[in-house]
């Protein structure tokens, strides 16, 4: 019969259970179960709370497409570092470019550069990792979705592996 039926005569909406439109979200006035079709009636609710959950979207995937020009940019750099240990060449030199020009640099200074800029690409990558899950967990608060669980995991040192591989030598 559809989500309408007749009360005396006239077409009425079957009441509903509220949906996950009309669910509570935090921090969102208006955005209440208490009230079902508070959406319906309300267009400009709809439409700011669409173009919040859009703008969260957007800065979601623009810092992981950050990460993967960065990741790029590392492996470029890990060919050039291994290409330079390869080489055959028993010149000290190595062409190097920088932008449009080519500069010819002692190999000690091209792999220490090289190195420094890997060392600043992995800091820039775990930086923006780590504000993509909390761009990620904004955006799921503002969908009314629960928090990933193991998303914030992160992995263990040296110093702690090695703690842990000691207390288990010791049981063996």
């Amino acid at each position: 019969m559809g989500p309408w039926r007749r009360r005396s005569g006239r077409a009425q909406p079957r009441p509903r259970p509220p949906s996950a439109c009309a669910a509570a979200v935090p921090g969102r006035a208006g955005l209440r179960a208490d009230r079902p079709g508070a959406m319906a009636r309300e267009p400009a609710l709809v439409l700011r709370y669409l173009a919040e959950v859009e703008e969260l979207a957007e800065e979601v995937l623009a810092g992981r497409r950050q990460i993967v020009d960065l990741d790029l940019k590392r492996n470029q750099n890990r060919e050039a570092l291994r290409a330079l240990q390869k080489d055959p060449d028993p010149s000290d030199k190595a062409m190097v470019c920088f932008g449009n020009m080519f500069i010819q640099l002692p190999k000690s200074k091209t792999k220490e550069m090289i190195q420094k800029d890997q060392e600043h690409l992995d800091e820039e990558i775990n930086q923006l990792r780590k504000e993509l899950r909390v761009k990620v967990n904004r955006l799921f608060e503002a969908q009314g979705k629960p928090e990933l669980k193991g998303f914030n995991l992160n992995s263990m040192t040296h110093e702690e592996m090695r703690v842990i591989n000691q207390i288990l030598e010791g049981r063996n």
